[in-house]
């Protein structure tokens, strides 16, 4: 097969889907436009090129098992929510747990971020465990942006692009305002669950779940496994 992808569009996006449906992670535009500045040393492909033909591709896959979406940490190929009944039984091992205090801390951040320790406690009427901190760091979801001009300078917390690509969301923006959510944190018992996003109400607002959001897009779909609540 002899592609030619920065000259022939049909071309571009294949190329495009290999290199989405074999990646790990989101890849960014300026990721992806690196493939192909060999081809074109002198101009490459434009970002509004690369855009073209990822919203062309996206439009190829609605309707499938898979489809294309773009988060906070660039475009990636996701299974469609609807398949997660099915996909769910594949999986042996159980999903990993959080506790409520670890789930709160989290919506707290989120939604009232860049927030130091004494503000969570704050909030919260109770003191934050370092561990607390320290798990939400290591999924990736928090972390120090800068620190508050105080005595102490006690470290500020803020969310992380891999926080919203999680949620399926690519800017703070369209994360639900709390009023239409009702309370911070819910008495539901029911666990955070990124990556089950696709689980919306019939209006397709996103809803809480223990204490942050569930989901927020209609249509994304389960990835790993699931967070469940203790």
């Amino acid at each position: 097969m002899n592609l030619q992808p920065s000259d022939h569009p049909d071309d571009l996006k294949l190329v495009l889907e290999a290199a989405l449906l074999a990646a790990v992670e989101p890849l960014t535009l300026a990721e992806l436009k690196r493939m192909f500045e060999q081809d074109a040393p002198n101009q490459g492909l434009s970002n509004d090129v690369l855009r073209r033909a990822l919203d062309e591709l996206r439009g190829e896959w609605h309707g499938r098992g898979v489809e294309l979406v773009q988060v906070a940490d660039g475009w990636r190929f996701q299974t469609r929510a609807e398949m997660q009944p099915w996909l769910s039984r594949l999986k042996n091992e159980k999903p990993p747990r959080y506790s409520r205090a670890v789930l709160e801390t989290l919506a707290i951040i989120a939604y009232r971020q860049p927030v130091t320790r004494g503000d969570i406690e704050d909030i919260r009427g109770v003191s934050v465990n370092p561990h607390i901190i320290k798990t939400l760091e290591e999924r990736g979801w928090i972390e120090a942006i800068g620190h508050r001009d105080v005595p102490g300078r006690p470290a500020l917390f803020g969310t992380t692009g891999h926080f919203l690509s999680d949620l399926g969301l690519v800017t703070l923006s369209e994360l639900p305002p709390l009023e239409e959510l009702g309370h911070l944190v819910t008495p539901d018992e029911t666990a955070l669950i990124p990556e089950l996003r696709g689980e919306l109400l019939d209006n397709g607002v996103p809803r809480m779940f223990g204490a942050v959001i569930e989901t927020a897009a209609a249509g994304t779909a389960p990835v790993r496994a699931a967070t469940e609540i203790d």
